[in-house]
């Protein structure tokens, strides 16, 4: 793989964290994409100086991105043809769009790079703690240059896991909560953070043991579910079934609890079908 590649991911991700950090907490325009689902003008500025800088660099990728193209006050999901041979870029501008819009700082851009349909980059920036989450496929997993590897944590009841919720959680909250509760119940704790790119870093990191989560997006999971199994870990769907980013779900571990969270998933699964 080119080292274009990375130097580009990281340079996008850098510029774009210069961005959300200058305009945090200050007053900008924030709009509804769903009832619980914000879009700010920062997420579409930083889209769309990322893409920018691909067609410019690498006139022949595709960009996946989570705002799509801006159409009046419509924003429209942009999903390329995606052919074999072709490398890709995913990009979340904001992952945690909410948080930011409220003024919380957990909040990070996500870029992975797709090549012949495998995600091979990943890098991801939390401007406001200064943290760049960086690996390449085969090479390892970085936090700002450092290696960095998942926790050695064996039994679940030591576990401290993260989880988030989909926008669609009032509409079907069921399940959701249930899986939650045994969670907390078989667990040390439970956090949720709204980001899914920095619960997976935290996961790589060796903050978190365990994530779960579902009716996620590619640019919510592909460079940070990298991340995780570059540091170590373990990332499947949440059946237990081979992980693909555009599935919509996951669970990812240190390895030693992904059998018991595919387990406890599975249970809540049947008690409340």
């Amino acid at each position: 793989m080119s080292p274009l590649f990375l130097a580009t991911a990281v340079e996008a991700a850098l510029a774009a964290g210069r961005v959300q950090r200058a305009h945090f907490r200050t007053t900008i325009d924030i709009q509804k994409k769903g009832a619980i689902d914000l879009v700010t003008e920062i997420d579409l500025r930083v889209e769309r100086e990322f893409r920018a800088l691909i067609a410019e660099r690498f006139p022949d990728h595709a960009v996946l991105g989570e705002e799509g193209i801006e159409i009046g006050n419509q924003f429209d999901e942009l999903i390329p043809d995606f052919n074999a041979g072709r490398c890709r870029w995913i990009i979340d501008p904001i992952d945690g769009t909410t948080n930011y819009a409220h003024g919380l700082a957990i909040f990070c851009v996500s870029i992975a790079l797709e090549i012949d349909g495998r995600t091979d980059l990943g890098v991801i920036y939390d401007p406001m703690a200064d943290e760049l989450f960086t690996a390449e496929r085969g090479a390892g997993a970085r936090l700002n240059g450092e290696l960095m590897h998942v926790t050695p944590c064996a039994e679940i009841g030591d576990a401290l896991l993260c989880t988030g919720f989909p926008y669609s959680v009032r509409e079907k909250p069921g399940h959701l909560i249930a899986g939650f509760a045994e969670f907390m119940r078989v667990s040390q704790a439970v956090r949720r953070l709204g980001s899914a790119a920095l619960d997976l870093c935290y996961v790589a990191a060796g903050r978190f043991d365990g994530f779960y989560e579902e009716s996620l997006k590619a640019w919510d999971v592909a460079a940070g579910a990298l991340i995780v199994e570059e540091a170590g870990g373990c990332v499947s769907g949440t059946s237990g079934e081979p992980f693909s980013p555009h599935a919509g779900h996951i669970v990812a571990s240190n390895g030693h609890l992904h059998a018991e969270m595919l387990s406890t998933l599975d249970r809540v699964r049947r008690q409340n079908d």
